[in-house]
C-alpha cells in the first residue's frame, strides 16, 4: 500500500472514529442563575430558560426556575442562543454563548413588556392574580378543590364569579356575562349554553380572566362583562404531559390526558377526556291559586332527577413556526355526548284542603350531542417589541338530537292514563368567525386596530306527538310542531390607543358593531294570527332587526406607590337575546309550569363605571373596587298566569323574558390574599350590590329594589407528611326580583392531596358541597297590588346536584408538579391570546 492510498483510506476512517468518540463523550455542564422582576426585585417562579444549538445538530434544551427564581440546568457542551422568558415580560437573550464549563449567568432581571402597560402582578402559592388595565387574571391551577371537578366547579372558586344551583354563571351577581374560550366564542362553551361546563374537566384550565371593564378589542356582548377561559397548553421542550383519573360517588368517573410535544420548529398539543357521571337532584313546589270559580286552589309537586352524562372530548392542535417571527396554528375540537335525564314528578291537587287527585309524571329525555370546531391562526411578529399581526378563522358546528317521552298517570282517585307525549327535537348550530388584529407598540405607547365578524345560525326542529286516548294512536300536534331558525350576525371594527406617562397609564378605545337578528318560524298551523293568539303574543313571530352601535371604553391606572395603585374604567356593552329566549313555542317540561321565549325581545344596553384600588404588603394583598351600571331595555324573567288551564282545571303558569325599562346596579367588592407562613395560606372575597329595576308588562308593575351579597373564603394548610388540605366556603345572600324572593345559600368544599411520588404522582380526595346545603329556596307572589284576586304563589326548593365525593390520581411525566399549570412563556398557540394586556 502506498502512502497516498494510506492517507486516502486510513486517515478518514480514523477521523470518523475520532469525531464519533467526541460526539458520544460530549460533556454536560451546569448553567445556573436567578430570574427576578427588574422593577420589584421579586423572584419569578417558573420562568423558562431555553438553549437553542446554533448549529442545529442538538435538540433544544431547557428548564424552569424554582420558587425562589433560581435555576440549575444540565446542558451539553456546545454553542447556544439562550433565551430567558416570563409571560408579559421582555425576554432576555444571550446569543452565541459557548458552554464548555460550568457557568453562572448571575441575576437575570426581566422588565415588563412594552405592550403590558402598567401590569401589576400579585403572586402567591395559592392564587396568582395579574391586575391589568382592563382585567384581572386568576390562575386556579393549584386549587385542590378543582381536582376531579368540572369547569363549573372551578369557576365557582373565582372571585366576582358565582355559579348557581342550575349551573348559570354570574359576574358580580349579573347573569348577562359573555363567556369566551381562548379569547373567542367557542363550541367548547356550548355557544353560550353553560351546561357544557358541567361536563368538561377543570384541569383543562390554565387561568380565568375576569374582565369587568373590557377594552375595545373585546366583543361588546355581555353587559356584566367577560369571562375568558384560557385552556392549558404545555410550553416545556420535548414530550411531556399528564394523565388523571377520577372516581366518585354519586357516580363520577373520568380519565383525561394532556400531552405536548415541542421542538424548535413545531408544537403539538392534545387534551382528551372520557367521562361518565350521574347527578341526582330534587325539587319541590307548593303552588297556591287565588280567585273565583277555582276547581283547584293548591298543588304540591315533588320531583326527582336522575341525570346521566357520558361522552368523550378531545382537542388536537399543532403550532408550526414558519420562522423566528411567525407561526401558523391549526386545531380541531370534538365532543361526543350521550346523555339521559329521567324526571319523576308526583303531584297532589287540592280544593279547600280536600284532595282532588294525584298524578305521576315520568319524563325521559335523551340527548345525543356532537360538536366540532376547526380553528386556524396566523401570527406574524415584526419584531421583539410586540409589533405583530394576527389573523383567525374558526368554524363551529353543534348538533343535538333530543327524543323525549312523557307519560302521566292518575293515581288517585283512580289509576288511569292521563296522557302521553312524544317529542322529537333537534338543534343545529353553525358559527363562523373571522378576525384580524394589528398591534403597533410605540415606546411606552401602543396602538391597536382590528375587525371581527361573527355569523351564527341556530335551527330548532320540534315535533310533538300526543296520544289520542280514544284511538290509542299518536297524533301530531300541528300547533306546537314547528321549525324555528334564528340568525345572529355581527360585524365589528375597533381601534384603541394606550400609553404610560410616568405613574399614569391609560387605554382608550372605540368599537363599532352592526348587529342583525333574524327569526323565522315554519309551522303546519297556517293561520298566523290564530297561531300568535294561541301562543299568547301579539307580535310578529317572524322578524328581521338591525342595530348599529358605538361602544367606547376608557381604562386608567395611577400608581400611588410601587405596591399600590388606583384604577378607573368605563365601558358601554350590549346584551343580545339568545335563540331560546326568542322562540315563542312553550316548553313541555311541566303541564303547569312552562317556559316561553319572546320574539319581541330587543338587545339591552349598559353603561358601566368601575373604580379599583390595589395594595400589596409583604404577606398580604388587597384588591377592591366600587362599580355602577345603568342598563336600558334590561332582560327580566317574570312569571304570569296564562289564563289557560289543564284538562283537570289547573292553572298554567308561564315564565317569559321581557324588556323592562331600566336597571341600575351599584356595588362594591374586595378580596384579600394572605400568606402568613409557607404552610398556611388564606384568600377571601366579598361582594355586595344593590339592583333597582323599573318597568311594566301586561299592566303589571315589575319594578323592584334588591340588595344582596356573596362571600367566598379559602384556606390551604400543609399538614405533616406534606399532606395538602384546602377548605372553601361560599355564601350567597338572600335576593329578590319583582315577584320572587330567594333565601341565602351556603356551601362548603373540602380537598386533600398527597404526593405518592414527588412531582410525578399525586392522589387527591375532594368533597363537593360537604353539608349537602347547596339548595335554592324561593317564594313567588305575582299579585300586582291592585287587588287580591286572580293571582298565585309558589313556594319551592331546588337542588341541582347532591353532595359529591371524588378520589383522583394524577401522573406526570417530564413535567414538574406545580409547573404544569403555572409555566409562563411568550408564545401563544391554538389562537390563544396570551401576550399582552389588551389581548382578547
Amino acid at each position: 500500500m502506498t502512502i497516498k492510498q494510506y492517507l486516502r483510506n486510513f486517515i478518514p476512517l480514523k477521523l470518523f472514529m475520532l469525531l464519533s468518540l467526541v460526539s458520544f463523550s460530549q460533556n454536560d455542564y451546569t448553567v445556573s442563575g436567578k430570574v427576578v422582576d427588574k422593577d420589584a426585585g421579586i423572584p419569578l417562579e417558573y420562568a423558562t430558560i431555553t438553549f437553542n444549538d446554533v448549529t442545529g445538530q442538538l435538540s433544544p434544551q431547557g428548564g424552569v426556575t424554582d420558587f425562589d427564581g433560581n435555576f440549575s440546568i444540565e446542558v451539553k457542551e456546545g454553542k447556544y442562543n439562550i433565551i430567558v422568558e416570563y409571560i408579559s415580560f421582555e425576554p432576555k437573550k444571550y446569543n452565541n454563548r459557548t458552554i464548555s464549563s460550568n457557568i453562572n449567568l448571575g441575576t437575570v432581571a426581566l422588565g415588563l413588556n412594552a405592550d403590558s402597560l402598567d401590569e401589576v402582578v400579585v403572586r402567591s402559592e395559592t392564587t396568582q392574580v395579574d391586575v391589568r388595565l382592563d382585567k384581572k387574571i386568576y390562575n386556579i391551577g393549584k386549587d385542590l378543590t378543582t381536582q376531579g371537578a368540572t369547569i363549573s366547579d372551578a369557576l365557582s372558586n373565582v372571585p366576582s364569579v358565582t355559579v348557581d344551583v342550575e349551573g348559570a354563571i354570574s359576574l358580580r351577581g349579573n347573569e348577562n356575562v359573555r363567556i369566551l374560550i381562548n379569547g373567542k366564542p367557542s363550541a367548547m362553551a356550548g355557544f353560550g349554553d353553560t351546561d357544557v361546563f358541567q361536563q368538561l374537566p377543570a384541569d383543562a384550565i390554565e387561568r380565568v380572566e375576569v374582565i369587568t371593564s373590557p377594552s375595545a378589542r373585546y366583543d361588546a356582548e355581555g353587559t356584566a362583562g367577560i369571562l375568558n377561559i384560557i385552556l392549558r397548553k404545555e410550553k416545556t421542550l420535548g414530550l411531556n404531559g399528564s394523565v388523571s383519573a377520577n372516581l366518585g360517588y354519586p357516580t363520577n368517573s373520568s380519565i383525561s390526558a394532556n400531552l405536548n410535544l415541542r421542538t424548535d420548529k413545531f408544537n403539538i398539543f392534545n387534551t382528551t377526556g372520557v367521562y361518565y357521571r350521574k347527578s341526582p337532584g330534587n325539587a319541590s313546589y307548593d303552588n297556591r291559586y287565588y280567585g273565583d270559580d277555582l276547581s283547584i286552589d293548591q298543588s304540591l309537586e315533588d320531583r326527582e332527577y336522575d341525570r346521566r352524562r357520558q361522552g368523550i372530548n378531545t382537542n388536537l392542535g399543532m403550532q408550526y413556526f414558519l420562522n423566528d417571527n411567525s407561526s401558523i396554528t391549526g386545531s380541531v375540537f370534538m365532543r361526543f355526548g350521550d346523555d339521559k335525564d329521567i324526571s319523576e314528578n308526583n303531584t297532589s291537587r287540592f280544593l279547600n284542603d280536600d284532595l282532588i287527585n294525584k298524578t305521576t309524571r315520568t319524563e325521559i329525555e335523551k340527548e345525543e350531542d356532537e360538536s366540532y370546531q376547526y380553528a386556524l391562526n396566523y401570527e406574524n411578529k415584526f419584531n421583539d417589541e410586540g409589533h405583530k399581526l394576527t389573523a383567525d378563522f374558526q368554524y363551529s358546528y353543534d348538533n343535538e338530537d333530543k327524543p323525549t317521552s312523557i307519560v302521566e298517570n292518575f293515581t288517585f282517585p283512580t289509576e288511569t292514563l292521563q296522557g302521553e307525549d312524544r317529542i322529537f327535537e333537534s338543534e343545529k348550530k353553525n358559527e363562523f368567525l373571522i378576525q384580524a388584529d394589528y398591534v403597533l407598540p410605540m415606546g411606552d405607547a401602543q396602538f391597536e386596530a382590528g375587525y371581527r365578524g361573527n355569523f351564527e345560525e341556530e335551527v330548532t326542529d320540534y315535533t310533538l306527538e300526543s296520544l289520542d286516548l280514544g284511538t290509542n294512536q299518536f297524533v301530531v300536534d300541528s300547533l306546537l310542531t314547528n321549525k324555528f331558525t334564528y340568525n345572529e350576525n355581527v360585524n365589528a371594527i375597533y381601534t384603541q390607543y394606550g400609553n404610560k406617562l410616568g405613574k399614569f397609564s391609560f387605554l382608550l378605545g372605540l368599537r363599532l358593531e352592526q348587529t342583525q337578528l333574524k327569526g323565522k318560524i315554519s309551522s303546519e298551523f297556517d293561520n298566523q294570527e290564530a297561531l300568535e293568539q294561541e301562543l299568547g303574543t301579539d307580535v310578529d313571530i317572524n322578524f328581521d332587526k338591525n342595530y348599529l352601535g358605538l361602544f367606547p371604553t376608557v381604562n386608567l391606572i395611577y400608581e400611588l406607590g410601587e405596591e399600590e395603585n388606583i384604577s378607573l374604567g368605563y365601558n358601554r356593552r350590549i346584551n343580545r337575546p339568545r335563540g331560546w329566549y326568542i322562540n315563542p313555542f312553550p316548553s313541555r317540561s311541566s303541564r303547569t309550569n312552562i317556559f316561553q321565549g319572546n320574539p319581541d325581545l330587543d338587545p339591552a344596553y349598559s353603561d358601566a363605571f368601575d373604580i379599583g384600588y390595589l395594595k400589596q404588603w409583604d404577606k398580604l394583598t388587597l384588591t377592591s373596587s366600587i362599580y355602577y351600571q345603568h342598563e336600558t331595555e334590561s332582560f327580566e324573567r317574570i312569571q304570569e298566569d296564562t289564563g289557560n288551564t289543564t284538562v283537570d282545571g289547573e292553572s298554567i303558569i308561564r315564565s317569559i323574558p321581557i324588556n323592562l325599562a331600566t336597571n341600575d346596579r351599584f356595588g362594591g367588592e374586595f378580596g384579600i390574599i394572605y400568606n402568613p407562613e409557607k404552610w398556611l395560606r388564606f384568600n377571601g372575597s366579598f361582594n355586595i350590590f344593590n339592583s333597582q329595576t323599573e318597568g311594566n308588562f301586561n299592566g303589571v308593575d315589575y319594578g323592584t329594589n334588591n340588595t344582596s351579597w356573596f362571600a367566598r373564603f379559602s384556606s390551604k394548610i400543609t399538614l405533616p407528611s406534606e399532606i395538602q388540605w384546602q377548605t372553601t366556603g361560599f355564601y350567597r345572600g338572600p335576593n329578590k326580583n319583582a315577584t320572587t324572593e330567594s333565601d341565602g345559600i351556603f356551601s362548603m368544599n373540602l380537598a386533600f392531596s398527597k404526593d405518592l411520588i414527588k412531582d410525578v404522582a399525586t392522589i387527591s380526595l375532594n368533597v363537593s358541597d360537604l353539608l349537602n346545603s347547596r339548595k335554592r329556596r324561593s317564594f313567588t307572589d305575582n299579585r300586582d297590588g291592585a287587588d287580591d284576586l286572580d293571582y298565585f304563589t309558589s313556594d319551592s326548593e331546588f337542588q341541582w346536584r347532591e353532595r359529591q365525593i371524588t378520589l383522583g390520581l394524577i401522573y406526570r411525566f417530564n413535567q414538574p408538579r406545580n409547573a404544569k399549570n403555572d409555566r409562563r412563556g411568550n408564545d401563544g398557540g391554538a389562537g390563544i391570546d396570551e401576550g399582552g394586556d389588551f389581548e382578547g
